[in-house]
């Protein structure tokens, strides 16, 4: 999931952003499940609660900023890219974290029951993958849909965020929910970027916006309407915008690098983060070292989001390279090159 500029440049904030929406993601997670295991809820709660009404339209909506250059690949690039690559790794994690949970679906469901649940993972998303499952069905649609006005497939997106569409299928229920922060991601990233520039040099207004923008979500959580009809669409959108405008801030102030770095590797932390997370959460909650439901939220979700990144770092070069990175032979071939005679 790289962002680069129009001359092949990343952008500092961009990275920031992706940094910033996966861990929140990763947050949630580790929470959450957390939370269950020890029957108790902590001060995590409250965070991940204020982060609900922007985690995923922020995501979405940073991966959708620079989409139209994906819709000027020929059709075989852009499968290719934007398509296969999403299925590569889907296939694979599904196919990892699948061996791990196994036994305990086999031990509840039977064998039988243990292969149709891995089976039913190719057409209806598995457990934390889902992202990477929607994000190539999310290209393909907006590729499909180029020759309609694109405010009638705003408009589309937004009506279906908006209903209350609910049939248990992840595929379904996601798409309709998120759609429309990616397709505005994409229809107007270049404003969205060339509005960053503008944040940079207006910084005390930024930090007004950003505090003004705070108290309102927070409000709306606490009152429960953050999930009404059109509130949980004006608070995605306004909540993606800012995390983008944080996002400047922190790059303008070159701080907390880390984020920028997870950002980078946000893939990375993706795709790997649910296994340190569970074995994290099992020794913590299993040994009773710390009994505050938070403090054990927050070291999980620490565990998760480093534990990947080492990972990482020790397999580049290696054969167990090809969890993050995919091999050439998964790649759709090139077209040989037209034996063009020269002109007599």
């Amino acid at each position: 999931m790289t962002n680069t500029n129009p001359i092949g440049q990343r952008i500092d904030w961009v990275d920031y952003a992706k940094g910033i929406s996966i861990i929140l993601v990763v947050m949630m997670h580790s929470t959450l499940s957390s939370e269950e295991a020890l029957h108790r809820i902590g001060w995590m709660h409250e965070v991940v609660a204020f982060a609900r009404p922007f985690r995923i339209p922020a995501f979405f909506l940073i991966a959708g900023l620079f989409v139209s250059r994906a819709m000027k690949l020929d059709w075989r690039d852009f499968l290719d890219r934007k398509i296969l690559h999403f299925v590569y790794f889907y296939v694979l994690w599904l196919t990892i974290q699948f061996a791990f949970r196994a036994p305990g679906y086999a031990a509840e469901h039977g064998a039988l029951g243990a292969l149709q649940i891995y089976l039913t993972a190719f057409v209806d998303p598995f457990g934390t993958l889902w992202f990477i499952y929607l994000l190539p069905v999310f290209y393909l649609v907006t590729r499909l849909t180029l020759r309609i006005p694109p405010v009638l497939v705003l408009a589309i997106a937004a009506a279906l965020e908006i209903a209350p569409i609910e049939t248990q299928w992840t595929l379904i229920d996601e798409f309709a929910a998120r759609f429309v922060y990616f397709y505005a991601g994409y229809l107007f990233g270049g404003w969205i970027v060339a509005s960053a520039k503008r944040i940079e040099t207006h910084v005390p207004a930024a930090i007004a916006a950003l505090a003004a923008f705070a108290a309102t979500n927070l409000l709306c959580v606490k009152t429960d309407i953050a999930t009404a009809p059109l509130v949980s669409l004006a608070l995605g959108l306004a909540g993606g915008g800012a995390v983008v405008a944080l996002s400047v801030l922190l790059a303008k102030a070159n701080w907390l690098r880390a984020l920028h770095y997870c950002g980078r590797n946000s893939l990375v932390i993706y795709l790997a983060f649910f296994l340190p997370m569970a074995a994290t959460r099992v020794v913590l909650v299993k040994s009773g070292i710390i009994s505050d439901a938070g403090t054990v939220a927050a070291l999980v979700t620490l565990s998760a989001v480093i534990a990947p990144l080492i990972l990482h770092y020790f397999v580049r070069g290696t054969v167990l390279n090809v969890l993050f990175e995919r091999p050439a032979r998964f790649h759709l071939a090139k077209r040989p090159a037209r034996n063009v005679q020269p002109a007599q």
